[in-house]
């Protein structure tokens, strides 16, 4: 008679595969991330703000109210209350016109956040390549 051999059950469990799951996921979402997020491009200063001395000829002002109302200033032209479509129109005309105009916005501290974003993408959409953010100095 032959002697039976009992044989145990592995308890090991085999995690390679899920090694190899988990970096293809990583390079997934590491590749993903970057396509995912969505920004208005502003060139903010490094060091301490100075006050600007522009040509008011050679200056477009933007502003928002803190009821989301859109102003617009172009050159040395009198501020006045515009649509979203006008101000693309003519911030658009106004830089093809003169490239190197510099492009300010100003921001009610009571308006909402997303107001002032709105604006920035506005900007964008009409050729701003670059923005300045105007505010007051502080009082001390």
């Amino acid at each position: 008679m032959a002697k039976r051999i009992k044989r145990r059950p592995v308890a090991e469990i085999n995690v390679v595969p899920y090694i190899d799951v988990m970096l293809v996921l990583l390079v997934i979402f590491m590749i993903s991330t970057p396509l995912l997020t969505q920004g208005v491009k502003v060139a903010l200063p490094q060091q301490k703000s100075d006050i600007l001395e522009l040509e008011p000829s050679d200056t477009i002002i933007a502003k928002v109210d803190k009821k989301g109302d859109l102003y617009l200033t172009l050159g040395e032209a009198k501020e006045e209350k515009v649509t979203e479509q006008s101000l693309v129109q003519q911030v658009s005309i106004y830089i093809k016109q003169k490239p190197k105009t510099t492009v300010l916005v100003a921001g009610d501290e009571l308006s909402e956040y997303k107001e002032v974003v709105k604006l920035l993408v506005l900007l964008n959409e009409s050729g701003v390549p670059n923005v300045g953010l105007m505010t007051k100095p502080l009082e001390q």
